[in-house]
């Protein structure tokens, strides 16, 4: 580069900033910082370049007393968040109102942040009814719909949205529009004359005070002669595009982050943010980026009690001559005189190695924790654990601890300090890149499931060289063992075992229907469904699992499960579908009524597996040869329909097998049936007990009979 072009380049970076200087940067009480700017209404020429780009330009109305800012034509801004990447803004309410004589207002409200680099927190937000008889409803008017309802029997007081004249329910990600619509089921009749009106809104639930509310409020105050507004966060991205895109070679001079900063990608705005790296302070997206804390001039955040010293990004702390300890801490000890000067430099040098590993130890759990994507996970709603932590509950993993491996890692035992047991999956020593995407594909997933049948994910720890992951601890071990390792008792009834297939087949519709978005489980096999101490069945390990976008219903990747449970279509084609999954749970239905394992079955006299000898024994009506479990011929007219299902489940047409929502509800039928029949069948016991009491004494004693206690014991 010639000496002209360095000289060109450096004035346009000095016009750049001093042009940020001259902008405005505060409209009213609201901060302004860039990449945003302000276009006021009072302003001749604005200024362009005092804004990132349009999208960041918002309107100063200063003919208001005091001037306010608006985030499009009519949406207040009432705070700016660089750090946060979030915007708070007011929305007004949507509401109806009656009275004696039928409805007198009413007014669904719609919030639209346009196509630009702005969505609707999915963390923060949250749809919020309030009434006696209300029933709220959001949507995109596209792909998205949802609502809660509220209800209430008195002039109850507001403590929580449970419900009971209030209710909440969660907002998704990456949505731009929002319309709001309220209804009233019985125009709030009985109850006007304390709550003639509903509201609907979306609220910040960390402003959201619902002990401010009553079920008598008006939508409109007579005194300010206003309408009521509720904040809602907005989050931003300075582009819609990863990192890694933003940060290669030929997009380099789009890039927006300054020096001294570090990129984070946001799931919701699906594009990036910049903040300053740990050491500086200032703003990231100005020319000249993030500016070194001095930390010895702020010694009330930084502490040092020896000698501090400012280095680029840290400091450096050292106690006195001769004092023990470490500077940002403490320093103790006493000051050696001359004579003890050859003993007081040998405890400098002891001190400062100690102090050079402990922030080296330091610096690589840091780094760490950055690369395993700390700064995001952070500020999710899981527990962080810290290495020494899992150590500790492992006994450092050891082998005592050790209670499985599979494709991604191992899993130790452990127990925390407050006794709660779990499970830690500790990856293989792979390649990094490939680990940490199976990270982050498993942990995408496991934070938003949530199922009594499903395995609940307790924690992660990022200080290490591959994250770990925190699960709970299931004590009753897996489905595989109780059917092929061991005697077991808890399988020792047909009952048992229904019950088992149909919480499998529910938390399967669960992941296949009701979770946002869909999951494809891509591993369903008995040794990844396990039983905890209460006999409850919870499906794990979604090391393989896939999340299926809007109006998607295949997958087209590298085949990954288990041979034996394999939906045969996929390993042909390699598409996994939601099929596949019904597929394989076709296969553990097999194993829970033959006990044998999927591979080549030696009862069956040929090579052919344990899955052809069950459809044949089926052709040919020999089920009962293939069970391995004593039930009654009442039981058994049950098996035939459960086999029937299981058949249907392994069907080689994915298209001809039915839906997991369709198994689950089949299942739940069969169930309830047998339930009735156990309960019958302990009615009529009962009365020939009666019967034979009633012939021998004057004095009728009633038989007591504890379900709850049968259930359990039957299960033991």
């Amino acid at each position: 580069m010639s000496n002209l072009m360095q000289i060109i380049l450096a004035l346009s970076f000095i016009m750049m900033v001093y042009s940020l200087d001259s902008c405005p940067n505060k409209c009213g009480n609201v901060h302004v910082p860039y990449p945003f700017g302000i276009n006021d209404t009072s302003a001749i020429i604005v200024n362009s370049a005092c804004a990132m780009n349009e999208s960041f330009m918002f309107l100063c109305d200063s003919t208001e007393d005091p001037p306010r800012l608006y985030f499009g034509l009519n949406l207040p801004i009432r705070d700016i968040s660089l750090e946060k990447g979030t915007i708070t803004i007011g929305t007004y309410e949507s509401f109806d109102c009656y009275n004696k004589s039928g409805q007198t207002h009413h007014f669904n409200y719609w919030v639209s942040l346009g196509s630009g680099p702005f969505t609707l927190s999915d963390t923060r937000n949250k749809l919020t009814a309030v009434g006696c008889d209300t029933t709220a409803f959001m949507t995109d008017g596209v792909t998205f719909g949802s609502g809660c309802i509220s209800l209430c029997f008195g002039n109850e007081k507001l403590d929580s949205c449970s419900g009971i004249g209030c209710c909440q329910t969660a907002v998704p990600r990456n949505l731009k529009f929002i319309n709001i619509t309220i209804l009233s089921g019985s125009n709030h009749s009985g109850v006007l004359e304390y709550n003639p009106c509903g509201f609907a809104f979306i609220a910040d639930e960390q402003t959201f005070d619902v002990s401010k509310l009553r079920l008598d409020d008006r939508p409109y105050s007579p005194s300010t002669k206003e309408y009521a507004t509720s904040d809602v966060v907005v989050e931003w991205v300075a582009r819609e595009e990863t990192c890694e895109h933003a940060q290669s070679s030929s997009n380099r001079d789009r890039y927006v982050c300054g020096d001294n900063t570090y990129c984070t990608y946001s799931e919701n705005g699906q594009g990036y943010r910049c903040s300053c790296a740990p050491g500086f302070t200032g703003n990231p997206y100005r020319p000249q980026g993030c500016q070194d804390i001095d930390e010895c001039k702020e010694a009330v955040n930084y502490p040092c009690y020896g000698a501090c010293k400012n280095t680029v990004g840290n400091y450096t702390c050292r106690c006195p001559l001769g004092m023990r300890g470490d500077g940002k801490i403490g320093c103790h000890g006493f000051r050696v005189t001359t004579i003890f000067t050859i003993s007081g430099a040998f405890m400098f040098v002891m001190i400062i190695s100690l102090l050079i590993v402990i922030i080296w130890r330091k610096r690589i759990k840091e780094k760490n924790f950055l690369e395993n994507g700390g700064m995001l996970l952070k500020h999710q709603r899981v527990r962080l654990f810290s290495e020494k932590e899992l150590k500790k509950a492992t006994k450092n993993y050891d082998i005592s601890q050790f209670l499985g491996e599979g494709g991604f890692g191992s899993v130790y035992r452990g127990s925390l300090t407050d006794g709660t047991q779990v499970a830690v999956k500790k990856p293989k020593d792979l390649d990094k890149t490939q680990i940490n995407q199976e990270f982050q594909k498993e942990i995408g997933i496991v934070l938003q499931v949530n199922h009594v049948n499903v395995v609940k994910i307790l924690g992660l720890c990022l200080e290490t060289k591959h994250p770990l992951l925190v699960y709970e601890f299931i004590s009753n071990g897996s489905l595989f063992q109780h059917i092929h390792q061991s005697r077991s008792q808890i399988l020792s009834s047909w009952k048992v075992r229904l019950r088992i297939a149909a919480e499998i087949a529910l938390a399967l519709d669960y992941l296949h229907s009701l979770a946002n978005p869909p999951i494809i489980h891509g591993d369903v096999k008995s040794a990844n469904i396990l039983i905890d101490e209460n006999y409850t069945t919870k499906v794990s390990d979604f090391g393989a699992s896939v999340l299926i976008s809007p109006g998607q219903t295949d997958m087209a990747m590298k085949i990954q499960g288990t041979f034996g449970y394999l939906d045969p279509e996929y390993l042909m084609t390699g598409i996994l579908t939601e099929k596949s999954d019904v597929y394989s749970f076709g296969v553990v239905l097999v194993e829970l009524l033959t006990g044998e394992k999927p591979n080549p079955n030696a009862r069956s006299g040929s090579n052919s597996n344990i899955i052809q000898y069950f459809l044949s024994s089926l052709e040919r009506n020999d089920l009962s040869e293939i069970l391995y479990l004593a039930v009654t011929e009442d039981e058994l007219e049950d098996i035939k329909v459960f086999a029937e299902l299981a058949k249907c489940c392994l069907s080689s047409s994915g298209m001809k097998r039915p839906s997991m929502k369709q198994v689950a509800e089949d299942l739940g039928r069969l169930r309830q049936s047998n339930e009735s029949l156990w309960a019958q069948q302990n009615s009529l016991e009962t009365e020939h007990l009666l019967a034979a009491n009633t012939n021998q004494h004057d004095t009728i004693i009633m038989p007591t009979f504890d379900i709850d206690h049968y259930y359990s014991t039957a299960s033991l």
